[in-house]
């Protein structure tokens, strides 16, 4: 990679390992890059230790989207979901599937992925306007969800209610119920003055769920939201707009414009911004699969990038792209690649 495409380099996504030894980091020019965490964060870690010990290309357009199962990782690219397996800690495509049926050439880019491990599903929002479920079990998609008028950002799974979140460009929150895949109930969360910012826009860039709470936020201030209530019962005042947040223990943790990674508490108050490099951080994740190794990464631009090993991926595509070529026929393939 050239200093010019180092420069314009940023990081969209990120993903643990289940054995929470790895990371996986996703950029714009469709790289994926697997970093050692006890060779990165150990006692005697330097510069070389902390570059990847793998670089491939795994989409033509960005990665915007990873996601860890108990054996595989998911990067999803523009139009076209891949599955690697961490087993073998090397990049191996098993399958790729585009999000739909389309007559048009045009394929919508993938935002975001979320597992619903009730039913083995994933839900899939991008460019389309639409979030797409997946059956992993035979790896067609079995239903669509249609409602937003913009494309989607985010998506978020509450696996008791037998729910899917999605936050969009038009603004909204739409809380589906997936046994019906029918909208429930749609939060409008720039039409509320407390959250209300409209020099910034009223996109929802980040959304996510634990147990009867949400948290949303964009170009509306990020807010925290009892669902059964269906109000915001706090509004964190962070003059950036925010692209991703989290529950941490009895914390939340959010990220977005501006260099730090913010502490806040439930009740609305900042408790700590911690200084960060970059200008700008578009992702967030902690370690929940490790004690040993239990942080919080944010990433905007990362420069081990620059170690790159070229390899080529090994794709199994159906020419029927729901065909029966499926994915979990692939995924049991996965040893007799060579």
């Amino acid at each position: 990679m050239g200093l010019i495409e180092l420069l314009h380099m940023s990081v969209f996504s990120q993903s643990f390992s289940p054995c929470g030894k790895f990371l996986a980091a996703g950029n714009n020019y469709g790289e994926i890059a697997l970093f050692s965490l006890s060779a990165a964060l150990g006692p005697d870690a330097n510069e070389l230790s902390q570059k990847p010990i793998l670089t491939f290309t795994a989409h033509e357009g960005p990665v915007f989207s990873l996601l860890s199962t108990d054996s595989h990782l998911l990067s999803a690219g523009n139009g076209e979901i891949s599955a690697w397996s961490w087993a073998e800690l090397i990049k191996k495509c098993l399958c790729a599937l585009p999000p739909s049926l389309r007559s048009s050439l045009e394929i919508p880019e993938i935002n975001a992925m979320a597992l619903n491990p009730a039913d083995n599903s994933l839900a899939v929002g991008g460019g389309d306007n639409n979030v797409h479920i997946m059956d992993l079990e035979n790896g067609a998609f079995k239903s669509v969800l249609q409602g937003h008028t913009d494309y989607i950002h985010c998506l978020s799974v509450r696996e008791r209610a037998s729910e899917v979140l999605s936050g969009g460009e038009d603004g909204a929150v739409r809380i589906w119920d997936t046994r019906t895949s029918q909208c429930v109930h749609c939060v409008e969360v720039y039409k509320y003055e407390t959250c209300a910012r409209p020099q910034h826009g009223k996109w929802i860039s980040c959304l996510t769920t634990d147990s009867d709470w949400m948290l949303c936020g964009g170009g509306p201030s990020l807010s925290l939201w009892h669902l059964r209530s269906m109000s915001p019962t706090s509004v964190f005042p962070l003059s950036g707009c925010q692209r991703q947040a989290t529950f941490y223990q009895d914390m939340i943790l959010t990220v977005g414009e501006g260099q730090c990674v913010s502490h806040c508490l439930m009740g609305g108050e900042v408790k700590a911004q911690i200084p960060c490099t970059p200008h700008s951080i578009n992702t967030l994740a902690i370690n929940t699969n490790s004690t040993e190794h239990r942080v919080s990464l944010q990433i905007q631009h990362v420069e081990p990038f620059i170690s790159h090993v070229p390899c080529q991926p090994i794709k199994l595509t159906d020419p029927n792209p729901l065909g029966s070529s499926t994915l979990k026929m692939a995924l049991k393939s996965c040893n007799r690649i060579e």
